[in-house]
């Protein structure tokens, strides 16, 4: 964690396009930013006139229903240039600059590229977005902004690993650009002769990752869209909800040349509910990487394991379960392990627990594999069958069992590795303590609380199936 301690202090420290660890509502660029609203309505744009902007107590800032909305109401839409992209055919001279920059982003950080776009756009007096970009949030509070012990709180080791790269990332690419920025007159400047640092590509990038949206572009020669990272004026003030009240659709043809970007009611929404979309099925990895939050019982989070023969070993120890195949496989098991891409070259060793899986296929596949001893009761199922929980234990009730148990174990182990235990967890957010480490406490008590769950929920199913062994001998 060494770097991740010194891409902190860079990039709380930097100034004047910078950004730091957030509150819980951080306040906008401008203390008195003009009104959305009115922007995108004098941008011949569409708001509907019971949309209204609305500080939530639990989300902060958001967009609200001030009087009944029916279902399917249209209620925002943005004409096609209004959103803020990326564009590479433009024709000023900086914006070469900018194309070799962002060329120079990996695309896991995409979010880094159309940052550039949105810093060049905060510098630049006069832009056509500022009254967009001077209601952006000036902190985030995202792990690359956390202090270096609270990154230390969060005590996830996969989770620690990417807040680490994409520190190292900003620490690297502020020198990439302050090199390509070096011998640059001021009128070919793309950020107005302004520093550019670690902590203003780290905001910039924030702003990106945490409020852009993925969208159709233009259509190509074969029919098929271009996939385009956008920014969406006034829309991206609606919070997530897995279950939302409203959807973004898009719309092109007829009298409507170009592609319009909208905001449609799903259901009827009543008066002062907030308008929610829903930015995805993510991990709270996710969340709290790219918008700063961690969803509580959230279904669609995971535990991510490594694949290894020794902890399988330990683990089947552990749960009684006895097993001699997990370190060394015979050659037919291991012929199947190749196929779920967890032996041969380059195997993919990351498995995961819970989401909608529960248990990912491929470990399940591989524990009912191993279990066995018999070729032939596992070669008559194909590969589906044995990844997939709802299969009724295909290898018998004794396999499954002796599966499920493993698991359970591997879950204890897991467990292990967390430093504290939830109740000092929860004692930790009833104290005064930073906005930065209740998030980090509170995302560790969700991948805990998660491994406990799938422990409950396989020892449940151990003991249906327990009980349906036991069934004939009643009989």
């Amino acid at each position: 964690m060494a770097a991740s301690k010194a891409a902190m202090t860079s990039l709380i420290h930097y100034r004047p396009l910078t950004c730091s660890a957030s509150a819980s509502h951080p306040t906008r660029l401008v203390p008195h930013a003009p009104d959305l609203i009115k922007w995108v309505r004098r941008e011949g744009g569409f708001v509907h006139e019971a949309v209204k902007i609305a500080q939530d107590e639990l989300n902060g800032l958001g967009l609200a229903a001030a009087d009944k909305i029916p279902k399917g109401s249209d209620l925002i839409a943005l004409p096609h240039h209004v959103p803020l992209r990326f564009r590479s055919d433009g024709g000023n001279v900086a914006e070469p600059v900018l194309v070799d920059l962002a060329s120079k982003v990996p695309e896991e950080l995409w979010a880094m590229k159309l940052g550039l776009k949105l810093l060049g756009e905060r510098s630049k007096i006069g832009s056509f977005w500022w009254p967009y970009i001077s209601n952006l949030p000036e902190t985030y509070s995202v792990p690359i902004f956390f202090p270096g012990e609270d990154i230390k709180n969060l005590q996830y080791a996969p989770l620690l690993y990417q807040v680490n790269k994409r520190c190292q990332f900003l620490l690297d690419f502020e020198k990439e650009v302050k090199n390509a920025l070096s011998n640059l007159s001021m009128k070919d400047h793309p950020f107005g002769g302004q520093d550019i640092n670690a902590s203003s590509l780290g905001w910039a990038m924030s702003a990106v990752s945490s409020r852009a949206f993925r969208l159709y572009g233009k259509k190509s020669l074969t029919g098929a869209y271009s996939d385009v990272p956008m920014m969406l004026p006034l829309i991206d003030l609606c919070n997530h909800n897995f279950e939302p009240n409203a959807r973004i659709v898009q719309e092109q043809g007829g009298e409507q040349p170009d592609m319009l970007v909208k905001v449609v009611a799903e259901k009827e929404i009543r008066a002062n509910d907030p308008l929610l979309l829903n930015y995805g099925c993510l991990s709270n990895d996710l969340f709290l990487l790219d918008y700063g939050f961690v969803i509580p019982s959230n279904r669609y989070d995971t535990i991510e394991l490594k694949y290894d023969g020794a902890l399988l070993d330990a683990a089947s120890l552990a749960a009684g379960v006895s097993s001699p195949n997990f370190s060394s496989p015979a050659p037919w098991q291991q012929e199947i392990l190749s196929q779920l891409n967890l032996d041969g070259e380059a195997p993919d060793l990351k498995v995961t627990l819970g989401g909608s899986d529960l248990v990912e296929g491929r470990l399940l596949a591989a524990l009912r594999v191993l279990l066995e001893s018999e070729s032939e009761s596992v070669q008559k199922h194909d590969l589906s069958t044995l990844k997939s929980m709802s299969a009724k234990a295909p290898c018998g009730i004794a396999a499954e069992v002796a599966a499920f148990r493993t698991i359970i174990a591997l879950c204890a182990i897991a467990l292990e590795h967390f430093p504290t235990k939830i109740m000092e967890d929860e004692s930790m957010l009833k104290k005064d303590v930073p906005d930065t480490r209740k998030l980090a406490v509170m995302f560790r008590i969700q991948k805990k609380s998660l491994i406990i769950d799938v422990m409950r929920d396989l020892s449940r199913r151990i003991k249906l199936l327990l009980s349906k062994e036991t069934v004939p001998a009643q009989g």
